[in-house]
């Protein structure tokens, strides 16, 4: 046993495996409790906007909505163009205040709601704020601007002062919420669906990349750097394409939501595990094994910026500066887009495929860079003899 011991810790990948592990303990532990810290008080950051038709008692509930809310508030025109934005996911909730608002408020028998639809095809995050929300506007507005406005209609009627305060605190109670939601998504297995992939996908890609590199070391001087590195490009594709394949088919197998269709999730699925690869192991050819560090903070800096768990509107500047750069972002925006129902995915498969580009770029003046180095470092006289023969 304790030979067995020694000869363990004398092997170098002993002392690589146990401070990896170390290192995830480390880099998972700064990054998100970093990324993470003070996102319940950048509430403010959420758009909601609000549109008015009623140009009554509506004015002032709008008015007051933006002054008073802990939101970035503001108000629109068109109810088309909201919900245009709400499913491009630059607002968080639209507030519909209807053109019939005032009219059902003010009857005696009717009641005045407020519609608020919210695009459930984000992270599980916002629906929730979102729903608290719109409770909070219909107290807000049930509390403050219907009464005042109700009771200044009441006292115009001549009514005596005591009668028109009575009537307006029982009509002001009569004001309901109707919330709808677009790109319903059914169920928690659906919603963790694009943090599983992403998860999923760059794990893979980082693990068969420190492989891809440790049988390219095994081959040694047999075959050259350009040839190596052309061989895991064709693996590397070949890989990516059964990949996505299984993924996207396990999906469909257990009744994923597939709103744009299982074609579209597996050329998308296909595009951004590509890029995963491409990125992991750009690392992998910039400082050899090594680079597995690199990999594995980029992993915890995906899962924190990519707006997979979190609102990536709740994160502080600089974490969503930096998703703005990272391969993950864009792959579990446009997986929501294709899953759950939004606009189309193509300006992020655009960011992917400049991603994937880059990556490729840096690669191969990595490997090209390799090889100046190992020619700089040969005997002079090996050199000399190479060019006379």
């Amino acid at each position: 046993m304790r030979n067995a011991l020694q000869a363990f810790m004398k092997r170098p990948t002993t002392w690589v495996g146990m401070i990896t592990a170390i290192m995830f303990q480390v880099i998972f532990s700064v990054i998100w409790m970093t990324g993470y810290n003070g996102v319940t008080d950048r509430i403010d950051q959420l758009h909601i906007a609000i549109v008015n038709e009623d140009q009554q008692m509506g004015t002032q509930v709008a008015s007051s909505l933006v002054q008073r809310l802990p939101f970035n508030m503001n108000e629109m025109a068109g109810i088309d163009e909201a919900k245009q934005m709400l499913d491009e996911r630059e607002l968080q909730m639209v507030v519909w205040i209807p053109s019939d608002f005032s009219q059902k408020a003010t009857a005696a028998d009717g009641t005045a709601s407020i519609q608020y639809i919210i695009n459930e095809s984000n992270p599980a995050l916002i629906k929730s704020i979102m729903s608290g929300a719109a409770a909070q506007i219909t107290t807000e507005v049930n509390k403050q601007a219907i009464a005042g406005g109700i009771q200044t209609v009441l006292g115009n009627m001549q009514l005596p002062a005591e009668q028109a305060g009575a009537a307006a605190q029982g009509l002001s109670e009569r004001v309901t919420s109707d919330i709808q939601s677009t790109n319903v998504i059914k169920g928690m297995n659906n919603q963790m669906v694009p943090m599983m992939l992403v998860l999923a996908s760059y794990v893979g890609a980082m693990i068969m990349g420190m492989n891809f590199e440790q049988s390219a070391m095994a081959l040694g001087g047999s075959v050259s750097k350009w040839n190596r590195y052309a061989a895991r490009s064709i693996l590397n594709v070949a890989a990516a394409v059964i990949i996505s394949l299984v993924g996207s088919s396990l999906l469909a197998a257990f009744g994923a939501q597939m709103d744009q269709g299982f074609l579209h999730i597996w050329m998308f699925q296909l595009l951004f595990v590509l890029t995963f690869i491409f990125v992991s192991q750009m690392f992998i050819y910039l400082f050899g094994l090594s680079g597995m560090l690199f990999n594995i903070i980029l992993l915890s800096a995906q899962l924190v910026t990519s707006g997979a768990i979190v609102p990536r509107e709740l994160l502080s500047d600089f974490y969503i500066k930096l998703g703005d750069i990272l391969p993950a972002t864009y792959a579990v925006e446009g997986t929501m887009n294709i899953l759950f129902g939004g606009p189309a995915a193509t300006s992020d498969a655009l960011a992917l495929s400049m991603v994937a580009v880059a990556a490729i770029a840096i690669s191969t003046l990595a490997v090209a860079a390799k090889r100046k180095a190992v020619l700089q470092h040969q005997p002079k006289a090996a050199i000399a003899s190479h060019k006379h023969s």
